[in-house]
């Protein structure tokens, strides 16, 4: 065989070898990455659970794995540990993971609903200044906390001037139907279930903008450091699943009442109440300095605890990277 023979046959093995490491970084690429979400099984996290449902997760190339809890809190808490990578959750905890210096990283808001109270009527409350002296179920470390310590304040009363006594939201029910408390402060659909079950005896209390608790989508900064393009392929699951709410509310409403475990007819009352988005914007700001100043100001907070530059938890160039418009922060 001569040089040129031996040169051309050593190109073309070369060529073959290159071709092949294509075909097998196409294929790895195709392959879906597996993501594991820590979700709070309530309406407030319609959006990722329509992804989940719809099949927008698997669209993206993503293989989601969902654990479910029963509060945002638990989502954000396994991420933390190790044992899911993005969770579903309100503000509460992330702000107290901001004052603990936990790597953190806010990827977009997705809901903010009103905190409710729901009493019975026995009870005789009508306002918030009635709560004197009444034991109040809430659920710590939760922006229904935070609710319950403004909702006081706002009546004239101190934590002092009542009975509080934390519940897991779902306990809250039974427990006001049994009567071991007068009043439940919590989101839906807890009050929805409440209602039902005291039906006429249930009173809920106008107490709208009192205190509107967000619902936002948290990794850590680690994960997100090491894994973009999946946290950006989530982040498109989730745009196409709010367009889809959006464009079909009357499938939506079935879908998240399904899988939540609610009948639809108990669900579509409530629909308003849930204002869906995949978005940043200044009201997650707001929301967490809100929440913030209050840990600051009751003291619930660790020792020599400042107010969190939120700038340094909120990252928006995930969002910013696919959809522009849905970052709206200075």
């Amino acid at each position: 065989m001569n040089a040129g023979s031996v040169l051309l046959k050593q190109v073309s093995l070369c060529a073959l070898a290159a071709l092949g490491l294509l075909f097998a970084a196409s294929a790895l690429a195709q392959q879906p990455a597996t993501v594991r979400l820590a979700q709070n099984l309530s309406p407030i996290s319609g959006v990722a659970i329509v992804a989940k449902q719809r099949g927008f997760f698997d669209k993206h190339g993503l293989e989601v794995a969902v654990s479910n809890f029963t509060t945002g809190r638990q989502a954000l808490e396994a991420v933390m540990a190790g044992g899911a990578d993005i969770s579903t959750v309100a503000e509460a905890p992330i702000t107290a993971g901001a004052m603990a210096k936990q790597r953190m990283a806010l990827l977009a808001r997705i809901n903010f609903s009103d905190v409710k109270t729901l009493t019975d009527t026995s009870d005789r409350i009508a306002k918030a200044s009635d709560l004197k002296g009444k034991r109040i179920g809430y659920a710590a470390g939760t922006g229904s906390e935070v609710y319950t310590m403004t909702l006081l304040k706002q009546g004239g009363l101190t934590p002092a001037d009542v009975t509080l006594v934390n519940l897991r939201p779902q306990d809250m029910v039974s427990a006001i139907v049994k009567g071991s408390i007068d009043a439940m402060n919590i989101w839906e659909p807890h009050i929805s279930n409440a209602r039902k079950l005291l039906g006429e005896k249930a009173r809920e209390l106008d107490t709208k903008g009192v205190y509107a608790e967000t619902f936002n989508i948290v990794t850590t900064q680690d994960y997100l450091s090491k894994n973009p393009a999946p946290v950006q392929r989530f982040l498109r699951a989730l745009i196409d699943a709010h367009q889809w709410i959006r464009a079909n509310p009357d499938q939506a409403i079935t879908v998240i009442a399904e899988t939540v475990g609610m009948k639809r007819d108990d669900f579509a009352p409530l629909w308003g109440d849930y204002n869906y988005d995949v978005v940043l914007d200044e009201q997650v700001f707001a929301v967490l300095r809100t929440h913030a100043q209050w840990r600051l100001d009751t003291k619930n907070a660790p020792s020599g605890a400042t107010m969190p530059d939120f700038r340094s938890v909120v990252f928006p160039e995930p969002l910013r990277s696919i959809a522009p418009d849905r970052v709206r922060i200075k």
